[in-house]
């Protein structure tokens, strides 16, 4: 037998791939869905209040609880099936149950979430959904008519999906009841997982939608807060180039560019990256329909190339235009910064340059006053030589100032060469 030490998170990692199979579903039925968006200063303490709203919602209809740090739930709740999903920014429930009411989408449906209990969720609801799930009639002509009847006609998307399993259609519109509007018409012989899945991804796609949808109104901002930071980022740039202003003036408005660019992808960057990765999730979920042309009508991944791509490039250009403007800055700074560097070298050549001539002055000082220190020593020397040398004056029968006179020339040399030999050694 193997006695391999298992890693502690192989089976949670194992049993996470599994965690949420799609519900089983039968035609006609209906499917009730709900996102609650946490508030954007969620923390681990926001996770346990959605499991409490939860817990609130179970205890109504006396159904079992979840397990203890469960992110996800399915079972029944009276007569109906609750399966809740917790994700990192929302959470999600989907109510299903057998039957469709014969008022197209009514918005009874929703009343299996109480109002009081709506009214405690921890957080603000970012969509709501009705799904309807019938037979497929008998003929295309048939389904059309319905989906005229029952959504926009200008913005309908309707599409057959995973071979002709079903037709799905839906306006994306918020109907007066406050909700969009689904229906998945399903053919004979389908099986209730492959409806199940036709439902969840109904559900995914509105809602990866609409969370990717949020990086929009940010994008906007940042394209109206760059419009403003251009214009400045502009004028320091060409206020360095022609040297109008101190550099210590043009780097304190480039600091303070730098700190605004900084500042704004500091607070923008996790929803611009949460944009993104909805975004992969939506054409994901889009692509695993695996969808066909409906009579000539728009299908999903149509209408988001119409109506949805033009936003996401928005916010792409948003975040692109945030990082070119960052790596402007950055460069007027380097540009700035060697500016600097170049004055200083030439204000450093400037002070070697000065220093240099004083040392030479202070060498011809240096070589003056040594000149005037070999007359003065030799002035002494001699005066003192005269009153060594005077007694022999009279033996050798001249004068003391003629002797004076044969004793200055060689005195004077003895100083200079002894002048000269301290020089050379302080010098070594």
């Amino acid at each position: 037998m193997m006695t391999l030490t298992d890693h502690p998170g192989r089976y949670e990692l194992a049993n996470e791939l599994h965690a949420r199979p799609s519900p089983a579903l039968s035609a006609p039925g209906t499917a009730v869905y709900l996102a609650i968006k946490r508030p954007d200063h969620a923390a681990n303490r926001d996770r346990e209040a959605d499991r409490a709203h939860l817990v609130a919602l179970l205890d109504r209809f006396g159904a079992p609880h979840p397990s203890p740090g469960a992110n996800h739930y399915f079972g029944e709740i009276g007569r109906y099936h609750l399966k809740w999903e917790q994700h990192n920014e929302f959470v999600s429930y989907t109510v299903f149950s057998d039957g469709i009411s014969s008022r197209p989408f009514d918005p009874a449906g929703f009343d299996v979430f109480p109002d009081d209990w709506l009214a405690d969720a921890p957080g603000a609801r970012i969509t709501s959904a009705h799904i309807r799930v019938q037979q497929m009639p008998e003929t295309e002509k048939e389904m059309d008519r319905l989906v005229r009847d029952w959504f926009v006609s200008e913005s309908i998307a309707s599409t057959w999906v995973l071979d002709r399993a079903a037709m799905v259609a839906g306006d994306f519109r918020i109907d007066p009841a406050g909700h969009m509007r689904f229906v998945a018409f399903i053919a004979q012989g389908t099986g209730k997982r492959r409806i199940g899945r036709i439902v969840q991804r109904l559900c995914e796609i509105e809602t990866y939608k609409t969370m990717s949808m949020l990086g929009f109104p940010e994008a906007r901002e940042i394209h109206r807060k760059l419009r403003g930071v251009d214009g400045e980022l502009t004028h320091v740039v060409g206020a360095m180039t022609r040297g109008d202003e101190p550099p210590e003036t043009t780097l304190s408005e480039l600091l303070s560019i730098s700190a605004e660019l900084e500042e704004l992808m500091a607070s923008t960057s996790f929803r611009l990256g949460a944009t993104r990765a909805y975004e992969a999730i939506l054409n994901q979920r889009i692509g695993a329909l695996r969808e066909e042309r409906f009579r000539g009508r728009q299908t999903l991944s149509e209408f988001m190339m119409r109506r949805y791509d033009p936003a996401m490039r928005t916010t792409k250009s948003a975040e692109a235009q945030l990082e070119n403007m960052a790596s402007r800055a950055a460069r007027a700074g380097e540009l700035l910064r060697t500016r600097v560097d170049v004055e200083r070298a030439e204000q450093n050549q400037a002070l070697l340059e000065s220093m240099d001539r004083r040392a030479q002055l202070q060498l011809r000082l240096q070589e003056t006053v040594e000149g005037l220190s070999v007359v003065a020593i030799s002035y002494y020397a001699v005066s003192l030589a005269s009153y060594l040398f005077y007694p022999l004056s009279g033996p050798l029968g001249i004068s003391k100032g003629t002797l004076t006179a044969a004793l200055t020339l060689p005195v004077v040399l003895l100083v200079w060469l002894g002048v000269r030999r301290v020089r050379k050694s302080i010098g070594h």
